[in-house]
């Protein structure tokens, strides 16, 4: 296992331009645990903090984000070598703008250099704008609104953005169906949701696509989606496109069986997690399309290894969110062996260094799909996504 652990490390790729790290000394710093004042001593590992949602109707995605770093940084750790991590406890924000950043404030109490997170969107919006002004370096999974990272150098993405889902949605649909009469269901309270559903119907216009439904809801509506799928079926939609998070996913596809209606549905990253879904017949997924970066079927390696470690661990298999988180740990890795940084360094002087280096690497992750991920200057990543449908209780390639 661990030869293949070491393979899995080894395809992270890294193009080193000789940048030294800006602001920093690596050389030792006063102890401040509670030792001796005259004693000197270097800080071994760098602090990782992750924010996600661990309960509530989003936990599946962050709980898997947190197992997935933990394994990511384990692996690491395991090699030895002067860059080690040490993995702060997940804290829990219940996917809540509020509840974010008081876990965010807590974990710099605790001395976080780097964060891993927030999971979901909406909680980010709160929370980045906190890292830029403590120059503290970002790096998300899986919050996707293109506004996370505008305006806020120090928050990079290893997700496609929204606009990127968005457009490329329509883009694979206008092109492996034919003609499809499209509705669409989209949370109108969400940033995420209404991030891909706009540039969903830019592109599909744009193309001459037929959109000829389009329903919203919010928190307090999204257990009842009758009206909707009623007027979509009235409408002769047989394509539903649903850019929204498992959970009231599930429960569409719940009630439109139960109705008898079955179009085509087709949705996003955040649809990952719908067949372990709490309470959801998983064989009303059969047939989903999602555009994902990630399939742990796949057998590449790299993937493979990961998603036995996870079984093995966890009892359960991965979501694209920890595939993604995993890419996260190991960027940080890769980011950090370009810069030079040490521990011992301030969060603020690694985070400008990481920031330089950031546009110059490249990463060979689980989510790329054997090429090379890379990152502009903006924190957006390039890669791209993967069409799959659910066959049989897994993700197949169509």
């Amino acid at each position: 296992m661990m030869k293949k652990k070491l393979l899995a490390l080894l395809t992270a790729s890294v193009m080193v331009l000789s940048l030294a790290a800006c602001g920093g000394d690596s050389g030792t710093t006063d102890d401040t645990s509670g030792t001796d004042d005259s004693t000197e001593t270097t800080a071994t590992a760098f602090k990782i903090g992750v924010i996600g949602p661990l309960t509530g109707d989003a936990a599946i995605y962050g709980t898997c984000v947190a197992n997935s770093t933990q394994i990511a940084v384990e692996e690491i750790n395991a090699l030895g070598g002067d860059i080690q991590f040490e993995l702060l406890t997940p804290a829990d924000d219940v996917n809540d703008a509020e509840t974010s950043v008081n876990a965010y404030n807590n974990l710099m109490d605790q001395g976080m250099q780097l964060l891993v997170g927030t999971v979901t969107t909406q909680p980010g919006l709160s929370v980045f704008p906190l890292t830029n002004e403590d120059r503290l370096f970002t790096i998300t999974p899986s919050a996707s609104g293109d506004d996370c990272i505008e305006g806020n150098d120090t928050v990079f993405q290893v997700c496609f953005t929204d606009s990127n889902q968005g457009m490329r949605s329509a883009q694979y649909i206008d092109e492996n169906f034919e003609d499809p009469q499209i509705a669409i269901i989209y949370k109108n309270d969400d940033q995420y949701s209404i991030g891909i559903h706009d540039n969903f119907v830019a592109e599909a216009e744009s193309r001459g696509m037929s959109i000829v439904y389009e329903g919203t809801f919010n928190n307090s509506s999204a257990t009842d989606f009758n009206v909707q799928l009623t007027a979509a079926q009235a409408a002769g939609a047989d394509l539903l496109f649903l850019p929204i998070y498992y959970s009231p996913a599930s429960i569409i596809l719940t009630q439109a069986n139960a109705m008898g209606y079955a179009p085509t549905f087709f949705g996003v990253d955040g649809m990952d997690g719908i067949l372990t879904a709490k309470g959801f017949d998983a064989s009303l997924a059969e047939g989903v399309y999602l555009l994902t970066p990630f399939a742990a079927d796949a057998e590449d390696e790299l993937t493979q290894n990961f998603v036995t470690t996870y079984q093995e661990q966890y009892g359960e298999i991965p979501n694209q969110f920890g595939a993604d988180a995993y890419d996260a740990v190991y960027t940080l890795y890769a980011a950090i062996q370009a810069a030079g940084v040490t521990a011992d360094m301030s969060a603020a002087d690694i985070c400008e260094a990481l920031i330089e280096v950031m546009p110059t690497i490249s990463v060979t992750g689980l989510t790329s799909a054997g090429a090379e991920m890379t990152w502009d200057s903006n924190g957006a990543v390039s890669k791209d996504p993967t069409a799959v449908v659910i066959r049989d209780g897994a993700y197949v390639t169509p």
